[in-house]
C-alpha cells in the first residue's frame, strides 16, 4: 500500500494489556509522511507502552520503517518541530508526495503541514497564465512548487526565512524539475520587502542583493502565515499593485472570523490600500474550536 499522508486514529478502548490492540488508551492521532510516522500521543497514554505501541504499528504497516513521537509543539518563527525516536530506522527525513510533486525535508529542522494539500492545490487553480507570484514563508517548497507544476505562472518567488528549509528547497525545486520557474528569496520578509520597495523607488540597492532581479510588485502573493502576532499584511501591502490577490492564512476561534476581516481592513487602511475581500473560507481545524481561515482578497 502507498501511503503519501494519513491521520488517523487507531484501535480501540478495551482492557488493557500487553498487547497494544487491547491497550485501554490510544494516540490522538498519527500522521504518516513518505515511510515515518509521527505519533502524537495523549498525556495519559502510559510511557512504558510507547515503544510497544510503535513496534506493533510498525507490523501493522510494513510501508512504515520509522516511528517519531510527538515531543513538542511547532514553535518560533521558523515553526521547528521536536520529535522522539520510537523504533525502526533511526531517520528524520521525508520523502512525501503529493499534487504530482515530491518533496524531501528533515521533520525535526523544517515545517512541512501535509493538511494543506488541498489547498496548495485549490490556490494553483486560481493562478493565471504569466502570473509572478510571491509565496511568503515557503518552508521547503510546497506552495511554490506545486503552483509551478500544476498552474501556467510565468515566475514563483519563494521566500523563507529558515535556511535548513531554503536548502531544502532548492533540492525539491530540482527533483520537481521547476528551476526555470522558482526563485528562492531567502531572508527575513520584513527586509526583503524594504529591498524591493526600495527597488521600486530606483534607490541603490546593497552589492549583491538577492533581490536585484526580482520584481517590485507581485500579482499574487501567497502567505501560508504561521501562527504568529505579526500579521505581516503590511509587506505584502507594500509589495502589491492594483489588481494584486492576496491569499492569506491566519488563526481564529470557530466563529470569530470577523476579526481577521477587521485586521486585514485596517491594515489595508494603513497602507492607503483599497481591498475587496472575495473569500473567505476555513482550511482546517487546529484544535477544539480553534481553527484555520483563508481569506481572499484583491487589491482595488
Amino acid at each position: 500500500m502507498n501511503i503519501h499522508h494519513r491521520s488517523l486514529n487507531v484501535f480501540g478502548n478495551i482492557e488493557k494489556t500487553k498487547s497494544i490492540s487491547r491497550l485501554s488508551y490510544r494516540p490522538r492521532s498519527f500522521n504518516i509522511l513518505g515511510n515515518i510516522a509521527v505519533i502524537n500521543f495523549s498525556n495519559e497514554f502510559p510511557k512504558e507502552d510507547k515503544k510497544t505501541f510503535a513496534q506493533e504499528l510498525l507490523k501493522k504497516h510494513p510501508n512504515i520503517k520509522t516511528i517519531l513521537e510527538k515531543s513538542g509543539k511547532f514553535s518560533g518563527r521558523l515553526r521547528k518541530m521536536k520529535t522522539k525516536y520510537l523504533a525502526g530506522e533511526k531517520n528524520k527525513e521525508v520523502l512525501y508526495k503529493e499534487n504530482n510533486c515530491v518533496f524531501r525535508f528533515n521533520i525535526d529542522g523544517t515545517y512541512f503541514s501535509p493538511r494543506l494539500s488541498n489547498e496548495r492545490k485549490e490556490i494553483a487553480s486560481m493562478i493565471k497564465k504569466n502570473d509572478k507570484v510571491l509565496v511568503m514563508f515557503a518552508g521547503v517548497g510546497p506552495f511554490s512548487i506545486v503552483i509551478a507544476k500544476n498552474s501556467r505562472a510565468k515566475k514563483i518567488f519563494s521566500n523563507e526565512i529558515n535556511r535548513e528549509a531554503n536548502k531544502y528547497a532548492d533540492l525539491n525545486i530540482k527533483l520537481n524539475k521547476v528551476g526555470d520557474k522558482i526563485s528562492i528569496i531567502p531572508g527575513d520578509i520584513k527586509k526583503v520587502a524594504q529591498q524591493l520597495f526600495y527597488q521600486r523607488l530606483l534607490k541603490p540597492l546593497p552589492r549583491n542583493s538577492v533581490v536585484q532581479m526580482v520584481p517590485s510588485k507581485f500579482n499574487v502573493i501567497v502567505m501560508p502565515r504561521p501562527r504568529l502576532k505579526e500579521s505581516f499584511l503590511k509587506q505584502a501591502f507594500m509589495l502589491s499593485k492594483k489588481g494584486t490577490k492576496i491569499f492569506y492564512y491566519d488563526f481564529c476561534k470557530s466563529g470569530e472570523e470577523n476579526k481577521i476581516l477587521e485586521k486585514i481592513k485596517n491594515e489595508a487602511k494603513k497602507a492607503g490600500k483599497k481591498i475587496k475581500i472575495l473569500k473567505i473560507k476555513q482550511a482546517g481545524e487546529i484544535a477544539p474550536y480553534k481553527i484555520r481561515v483563508r481569506v481572499d482578497f484583491k487589491i482595488v
